[in-house]
């Protein structure tokens, strides 16, 4: 027989993650760490807790990778940005 062709390769994955193994693949969801906590304003001084919230280049992570609901996600962005003024956090790391 010849040889297979890409979009019979896919039929064939596509077919193997049907069923159960398909819901094993999807990841669980996140939830908002200030609301379980109750927190009502995030402290731009505290600075391990924004770290957790900055990547490695020292971009501010996005809502979908920490989980945090909308409210927070804005007060964490301003948190870390009025740390950055004030010299507490780097603007960016090498």
């Amino acid at each position: 027989m010849g040889k297979r062709t890409n979009r019979e390769k896919e039929t064939e994955r596509k077919s193997s993650l049907s069923g159960s193994s398909a819901m094993n693949l999807r990841q669980r969801k996140r939830y908002c760490y200030f609301c379980k906590e109750n927190v009502n304003y995030i402290d731009y001084k505290n600075v391990a807790v924004l770290k957790k919230f900055v990547s490695d280049k020292g971009k501010i992570r996005p809502k979908r990778s920490t989980g945090n609901c909308v409210q927070h996600q804005k007060m964490i962005a301003d948190a870390i940005k009025r740390s950055r003024e004030v010299a507490l956090m780097p603007y960016f790391r090498r």
